[in-house]
C-alpha cells in the first residue's frame, strides 16, 4: 500500500510535460505528494492503492493544477523609485536632462546605498508577497544596485535573508556588472577589475548562485563581460547576461560560449546569436515589461527562436528604472499581445522553461519526483491565465509539499 502525505482528486492539470498534448494536460487527473515531492500524477484509475483514513483528500472540483510560477529574471531588491523621472520623460524630457538632474539609475544606487539592510528587506519582502500571490513560487533575485562591495554584499544578504525565511526560493544572482559607477567614471576596464575582485569574496560568504553581466552599449564591452564570464567560470558559476536589448553587440554569442544558462531581452538578437544559443542550451528570456515601459519597437525574433526551438522564458525585469511591474500575468499577457507568443509558450515561458533558465531540474512542471509546487486555479482552460490579468484566480498555493497562506 502506497503512503502519500496529501492527494488531489478531481482536477484538471496542466503538467507542462511533453506528454503529447497542449499544456501536457491530464483532464480530471489526480495528483499525490509526499516528502515535499510528487509522487504521483494521472488518472483515478491508474492511483495505487493507499490508505484512505489517513490521507487527507482535497477535491478539486475541476479548478486547474499548474506548476508554481517562476519568476527567472527581477532586480526586486533596491530603495526609492523613479516616478518622478517617469513624469518628466512625459513632459518632454530627455534621457541626457535627467541623468543631469541626478536621476537615472545612480538614483537607485544612491537611494540603496543609503538604505538599511532592515529597510531593503521590508521593501523588497512586500515585492516578493505580491508575486506570491500570484502563484510564484520561485524567484531570481539580481544585485548591482550596489556597485560597490559593500552594498552589493548588503543586496545579495537581503536575498538570502529572504530565501531563509519566505515561502518562495530564492536564486541570488550577482550582477555588479550592472552599469558604471561615479566614482569609476571613464575607467571601465578598472571597474571591471573589481567586480572581479568582488566575485570571490561574496561567493565565499555563499551569496551568489550565478553571475549576470549587462552586456551593451550604455553598459560593458563584449570583452569587458568576459572577463567576468572567465572569473564565474573559474569559480565553478554559471553565468547569463542582459544582451542585444539595444543593440547587437554580441553578448547572447558571448554567453553561448560560456554554455550560459540564458540571454535576457535579446530584441536585437541575429540568426547567428541564434543558432549558438541553440547550440548551447542557453535559454532566451523575454522581457516584455520593459519593452513596454519603454515603448520600444524591435521585436525579439520570436520565429527564429522557435526554428532553432531555443526555450523562451518569460519574467518580469521587475526594477524601478525600466519595468516597475510586479505581475506575472500582466507579462503573460504581455507576450501574447506584443510579442504573438501563444498561450502555450506563455506559460511554458513562466514554468519549465524559466527553470531551465535558472538552471532548475527540479521543477516547472508537475510530474513524478518534482518538487511539489504547484497552484490551484478557478480557470476554464489555461488560456485563461493569458487573457486576462487584474482578476486572481489563484485558490490555493503549495510550496514544497506544504500550503501557503496567501
Amino acid at each position: 500500500m502506497q503512503q502519500f502525505d496529501a492527494i488531489w482528486i478531481n482536477a484538471n492539470i496542466a503538467t507542462m510535460t511533453n506528454n503529447g498534448k497542449p499544456y501536457g494536460i491530464i483532464e480530471n487527473g489526480v495528483l499525490a505528494i509526499k516528502d515535499g515531492v510528487i509522487a504521483f500524477v494521472g488518472s483515478r484509475n491508474a492511483l495505487p492503492e493507499f490508505d484512505a483514513m489517513a490521507t487527507p483528500l482535497h477535491d478539486a472540483q475541476g479548478q486547474w493544477l499548474l506548476p508554481g510560477f517562476i519568476d527567472c529574471h527581477t532586480h526586486l531588491i533596491y530603495a526609492g523609485n523613479r516616478a518622478n523621472e517617469f513624469e518628466m520623460r512625459l513632459n518632454g524630457a530627455s534621457y541626457q536632462q535627467i541623468a543631469a538632474a541626478g536621476g537615472g539609475i545612480n538614483a537607485t544606487v544612491a537611494a540603496t546605498r543609503n538604505a538599511s539592510h532592515e529597510q531593503l528587506f521590508g521593501l523588497a519582502k512586500d515585492r516578493l508577497n505580491t508575486l506570491l500571490a500570484q502563484g510564484v513560487t520561485t524567484v531570481e533575485i539580481k544585485s548591482g544596485y550596489g556597485l560597490d562591495l559593500t552594498t552589493e554584499q548588503k543586496i545579495l544578504e537581503v536575498a538570502a535573508e529572504l530565501d531563509k525565511h519566505h515561502p518562495a526560493t530564492v536564486i541570488k544572482t550577482f550582477l555588479g556588472a550592472h552599469a558604471l559607477p561615479a566614482e569609476f567614471k571613464g575607467n571601465a576596464d578598472g571597474y571591471i577589475d573589481e567586480v572581479c575582485q568582488m566575485l570571490p569574496k561574496l561567493l565565499a560568504k555563499k551569496l551568489v548562485d550565478s553571475v549576470d553581466v549587462f552586456c551593451e552599449g550604455v553598459g560593458f564591452s563584449v570583452s569587458q563581460c568576459r572577463k567576468v564570464f572567465a572569473t564565474a567560470h573559474a569559480l565553478g558559476l554559471p553565468v547569463k547576461a542582459h544582451a542585444e536589448q539595444l543593440s547587437n553587440l554580441g553578448g547572447s554569442s558571448l554567453v553561448a560560449e560560456f554554455g550560459g544558462l540564458s540571454a535576457d531581452h535579446v530584441e536585437f538578437l541575429d540568426e547567428a546569436g541564434v543558432a549558438k544559443m541553440a547550440a548551447a542550451g542557453t535559454v532566451a528570456v523575454l522581457l516584455p515589461g520593459a519593452y513596454y515601459f519603454l515603448r520600444e519597437t524591435q521585436l525579439p525574433p520570436v520565429s527564429l527562436l522557435r526554428q532553432y526551438k531555443v526555450p523562451m522564458a518569460i519574467a518580469t525585469d521587475l526594477n524601478p528604472g525600466t519595468s516597475p511591474l510586479c505581475s506575472i500575468p500582466l507579462m503573460l499577457n504581455m507576450a501574447c499581445t506584443l510579442f504573438r507568443l501563444t498561450p502555450e509558450e506563455a506559460l511554458l515561458g513562466v514554468t519549465r522553461h524559466a527553470a531551465t533558465a535558472l538552471g532548475l531540474h527540479d521543477r516547472g512542471a508537475i510530474a513524478r519526483g518534482m518538487r511539489a509546487d504547484f497552484g490551484c486555479f478557478n480557470i476554464s482552460q489555461p488560456a485563461e491565465l493569458c487573457y486576462q490579468f487584474g482578476v486572481n484566480q489563484l485558490k490555493q498555493l503549495i510550496i514544497s509539499g506544504k500550503p501557503v497562506r496567501l
